[in-house]
């Protein structure tokens, strides 16, 4: 070819096949995606469940039908013993967790606020609960002063092992103390992660796994709200 001539692509005999694969993997890529994404499935109506429950399972665990929750009785942040069925008439968001928690439990209350915020007026329905699965530590006091930080109308029980032990199939609860360096004064609490959506009568009805975008959980509170 002399100096300065022009190369055309029919001049390079690897051009046809080279385009011929990038073709091909750029089709093979298609199917792998259109494999991995899977047929797109309405999910199946549950009754007493709102669509939009059933739309992140990932996130989101419906109960159907409602699970009657066991009473208890336990101190709490206000300062006097209140039962769970003195909160008949509302709708709970229920959490278990400690005020020791490096991690879980302040980002769970954080998020609480960002629902309560995302409700508007509509949570003035919902009560967001927060039961100490370390009451030895989590006075009522303790826990009055620690929910302050997040909202003044969150509501703190200070748990005891019997009465957790009792109600904790309902819930699927799970914790463990775990000492660390040999006192028996500093230790940390293993427990479950999961928010509990409990109806005015009582029943649970949903769960929202850990660090469920918050307006996912806004929304799906308020189609239960809704459905009332």
């Amino acid at each position: 070819m002399a100096p300065g001539a022009l190369r055309t692509h029919s001049s390079n005999p690897w051009i046809g096949p080279l385009t011929a694969l990038v073709v091909l993997i750029a089709a093979s890529g298609l199917v792998f995606a259109a494999m991995r994404k899977g047929p797109s499935v309405q999910p199946v109506q549950q009754p007493g469940v709102p669509h939009i429950a059933l739309m992140y399972p990932d996130a989101v665990e419906p109960v159907s039908p409602p699970l009657a929750l066991q009473d208890f009785t336990l101190p709490a942040s206000t300062g006097a013993a209140l039962s769970l069925s003195d909160l008949r008439g509302q709708w709970l968001v229920i959490f278990f967790g400690y005020t020791h928690c490096p991690d879980f439990c302040p980002m769970t209350l954080l998020d609480y606020k960002r629902v309560k915020a995302e409700l508007g007026p509509r949570a003035e329905g919902v009560r967001f609960i927060y039961i100490s699965v370390d009451g030895f530590r989590d006075t009522p006091a303790v826990m009055h002063e620690y929910l302050a930080h997040f909202d003044p109308d969150f509501l703190g029980f200070s748990g005891d092992d019997d009465t957790l032990r009792r109600v904790a199939g309902d819930y699927n609860l799970y914790y463990r103390r775990r000492v660390e360096e040999g006192s028996v004064e500093t230790y940390y609490v293993e427990h479950t992660t999961r928010s509990y959506l409990v109806n005015p009568v009582g029943g649970l009805v949903a769960s929202f796994a850990y660090q469920t975008d918050p307006s996912i959980v806004a929304d799906v509170i308020e189609a239960y709200l809704a459905s009332e």
